[in-house]
Parts: C-alpha cells; structure tokens; sequence
C-alpha cells in the first residue's frame, strides 16, 4: 500500500490540469528526464528506461502540477530545513538521509564535491569550504554547504532551499528532494 494514496491523489490532480492528457509531459530532474504519460499513469526515466519508483513519480507528479499552475519565481532567500514550518517531526530523519551520508561521503575530502560539477546541473557558490548550488527542477535550487574538519570541529554539512520551494512541495516532499540530491552527490 504505502505511496498508493498519495500517487493516486497526485495523478488525479495532474490530470485535472493538463489540457491534453494523451500527451506524454516531460520534465527534468537532477540529471535525468522523465517522461510523464498521464494516460496510462506511468513514469520513465530517459536516461534508464525504467519506471520511476513511487515516492520519485510523487515529487515528480507534484512539481508538474505546481508547473501547470505557474512555479513561483526563485526568492533567492536561502533557507535551512530547520527553518520551514512544520518540520519538527521531520528533523531526524532530514539529518539522517539527507545530511549525514554527504559528510560520510566528503568528511575526508570536500573538495571532491566539486566533481559534481560535469555530470549534475550544478555550479560552485560562495560560503563554507565548499558550496555548490544544484538545479534539482527548473526553478527549484538546492544550495548544499560543506564545512572541513578541523581542530575543533568535526566535518559537516548543511542544505539550504530557495524559499519559494514552500509554495511547490509540502515538506515530506521536501525530505524527499533533499534526499535525492544527496544520493546524486
């Protein structure tokens, strides 16, 4: 059962927006594309050929809805997954899939995130010892921080999302998003 409800709640609500369901929507996300055939409910990776797992076809089916709808423009007022409202059962877990398996990753070496760079829509930004923004979907920027180990303190890294992503995804969407980014870095 699982993600039954809310994929088909997703997919009702996509229907109800687009205009020509016989059309397959195609949308980017991270370094993929997904083909969206709304008429027989199925999701595609290009790149694989295969079916998108559920909980990936729901942030995909939910950001195409919001896209029919009209994205809101990027704020450039960054936010930290602490600061959202609504998030204090949600913490933990955020930490847990989303933070904690990038300072596994990159705690001995940082400056190996930049090598994201060619194979991710990504490009380096300003703050920390090594910072990268990530397009994970057309207007929606995923900003991720990494700090170095030293004398005092042990590595670390932190995510940061462009506030308007509050008015695309509810905030399990967002773990989702979050965690997503990390296994792609």
């Amino acid at each position: 059962m699982g993600y039954e409800v809310a994929l088909n709640k997703a997919w009702e609500d996509l229907s109800d927006l687009n205009p020509n369901p016989a059309k397959n929507l195609l949308v980017k996300f991270l370094a993929d594309e997904y083909s969206v055939d709304i008429a027989q409910r199925r999701i595609f990776s290009s790149a694989c050929n295969v079916q998108a797992k559920d909980f990936i076809s729901i942030l995909l089916l939910h950001y195409l809805a919001k896209e029919l709808k009209g994205l809101p423009a990027p704020s450039g007022q960054w936010l930290t997954f602490r600061e959202f409202s609504g998030v204090e059962g949600y913490y933990e877990a955020f930490y847990r899939r989303c933070l904690k398996p990038v300072i596994r990753k990159y705690g001995k070496n940082p400056d190996a995130l930049k090598d994201v760079v060619g194979r991710l829509p990504v490009h380096l930004s300003d703050g920390a010892d090594v910072s990268l923004v990530i397009e994970a979907f057309a207007g929606v920027p995923v900003l991720v921080k990494f700090w170095k180990q030293d004398a005092e303190f042990a590595p670390d890294a932190n995510m940061y999302f462009d506030s308007s992503v509050k008015s695309i995804f509810c905030i399990e969407d967002i773990v989702v998003l979050a965690q997503m980014v990390a296994s792609q870095l």
